[in-house]
């Protein structure tokens, strides 16, 4: 019936149009666009992302981790796991794709992550998620890990398209006091201003709490999307005591292990609890809940990535290749319960949320990185992505490389770059020496990666997942079309943005905002 309204409409527009050349089309226009997104929104699913930070592949209990992730777990089971889903390898690049469905040599942010003392953040000229799923009649709140710069305004969260905020700005930080880098720099945030009543309280806890009062006044005639960006299991470790007791005796050697497995396990239970609002709310049945850690684990602060190559920062796929899964009474039945080896990646939900599950379109958007993917995740036909660029760093340049390489290749091997394509995968810039870190906890050695002058690396990843037997040599034609590729994308790239930090000016018990991160001044 309502489609029907729609089309008696627009053919009264169309007619208008044709009969009146004075500019009362737009003014019918716009009354076509605001009817046609409430004619669309009682249908419309709730949208939950939850991102976990610094999580491990290794570290859920279905890739069999040694401590328990039963939420977790079990909604993997019940939905679709990805297993070949991929993020970057920190923290602020997965948000900025996430948020602008564009790739990070598109939007300037190829090298490291937003310092909280630089100029900087994700470009306010770009249309985020946010702002989409507004403008498709979503209520939009955020909750945890921003990281995607501060320094003015307009940079905020609530000033790129989220009605709600409550979380930290920063990368990290101490998850009770809420400081960084020492207790007098307090950053969490409600909104715009200072939340200095959550200071005592376990981040973990603060951001479930939020989520679940969210669901609980939520106006059931308008859909909402939540980003719920745990900042957990992220360093400075730190977690209730009681979540490390069923693990003492199983990490009794390695204290941050033990304390980052309480981390994963608050997180699940968080997790858990969230869920269980959205039922007993009646939202459950008409929610998409996707999960999906931000990068690989970071070694040195207790995650694992075993047994694929590489931790946190790497172009390595224990880098990259991400825990994630979509769990929703809306999938198909016959893709509950299933494992997915399509190829998708972080920015492909930009579209899949906004044109996918909304019913809405990406107008005004910069052009997009990301495909729509919600057909192929609900009922299991392929993925629309064939190629993923992980990234190309003209900042981040390691020397070496063979002559033949590098003498004929029309890319700079020299340069930090990473390209995939079908089943096959380029690494250049990089000397190889990342190994396989096994866990500390299962008794496995670790695998060192070999010395080499080599810097350019080829796999097919679907026939070696673990990256351990390098192609470069014997598929040379393989190796220069990658590299063709890599130059054509750096072509397209624009200059990388990083400006030099402004400690001084940045410096919130100096600046004026009182010992509270948040907007300044730069010089």
């Amino acid at each position: 019936m309502e489609s029907r309204k729609v089309f008696v409409l627009f053919i009264i527009i169309f007619s208008l149009h044709l009969t009146n050349a004075n500019g009362k089309f737009k003014k019918y226009n716009k009354m076509f666009k605001k009817f046609e997104a409430k004619s669309a929104k009682s249908s419309q699913p709730n949208i939950l992302f939850i991102l976990s930070d610094d999580h491990g592949y290794r570290d859920v209990g279905y890739h069999g981790s040694l401590f328990d992730t039963p939420v977790l777990d079990e909604m993997a089971a019940k939905g679709v796991k990805l297993e070949n889903y991929y993020v970057q390898p920190i923290c602020s690049p997965t948000r900025s794709q996430l948020l602008t469905g564009r790739y990070q040599i598109h939007t300037g942010l190829q090298h490291a992550v937003l310092q909280p003392t630089a100029p900087a953040c994700l470009p306010t000229d770009e249309i985020t998620l946010a702002q989409k799923m507004k403008e498709a009649g979503y209520a939009t709140h955020m909750i945890g890990k921003w990281h995607m710069g501060f320094y003015e305004e307009a940079c905020l969260p609530n000033n790129r398209g989220f009605d709600t905020y409550l979380g930290l700005l920063l990368g990290g930080g101490y998850h009770f006091t809420h400081s960084f880098p020492t207790p007098q720099y307090y950053d969490f945030h409600k909104d715009c201003s200072a939340a200095k009543e959550y200071n005592g309280t376990y981040s973990t806890y603060a951001m479930t709490d939020r989520a679940i009062d969210i669901i609980n006044n939520q106006d059931g005639d308008k859909p909402f999307f939540m980003y719920l960006a745990y900042q957990a299991p992220h360093a400075p470790l730190e977690v209730p005591e009681q979540y490390k007791d069923p693990y003492r005796s199983t990490f009794k050697d390695d204290d941050n292990r033990l304390t980052y497995a309480g981390m994963v396990s608050c997180l699940d239970e968080g997790v858990g609890n969230v869920t269980a609002a959205l039922k007993a709310k009646g939202l459950y049945d008409n929610t998409v809940i996707i999960f999906s850690s931000d990068n690989g684990g970071s070694i040195q602060d207790g995650g694992n990535n075993w047994p694929l190559r590489g931790c946190k920062l790497s172009m390595f796929e224990g880098g990259m290749r991400a825990i994630g899964f979509v769990h929703s009474p809306l999938l198909s039945d016959n893709v509950k319960g299933t494992v997915s080896n399509e190829l998708y990646h972080v920015s492909d939900w930009f579209p899949t949320f906004v044109e996918g599950i909304a019913g809405w379109n990406t107008d005004g958007t910069k052009p997009l990185d990301g495909f729509n993917q919600w057909e192929s995740i609900r009922d299991g036909t392929p993925s629309s992505r064939i190629e993923l660029l992980h990234n190309i760093d003209p900042l981040w340049v390691v020397p070496g490389g063979r002559d033949c390489v590098r003498e004929l290749s029309p890319f700079n091997i020299s340069i930090n770059a990473a390209l995939r394509h079908g089943d096959w995968k380029i690494v250049t810039g990089d000397n190889g020496k990342t190994g396989w870190y096994a866990p500390p906890d299962t008794g496995i050695c670790t695998i060192s990666g070999p010395t080499t002058d080599q810097i350019t690396w080829l796999f097919n990843i679907k026939e070696d997942p673990l990256e351990k037997n390098d192609l470069s040599d014997e598929r040379p034609d393989i190796l220069f079309f990658l590299l063709e590729k890599l130059q054509k994308y750096y072509l397209d790239s624009v200059p990388v943005f990083y400006p030099d930090t402004q400690v001084a000016q940045a410096d919130p018990c100096t600046n004026g905002n009182d010992c509270v991160w948040g907007p300044w001044t730069p010089i």
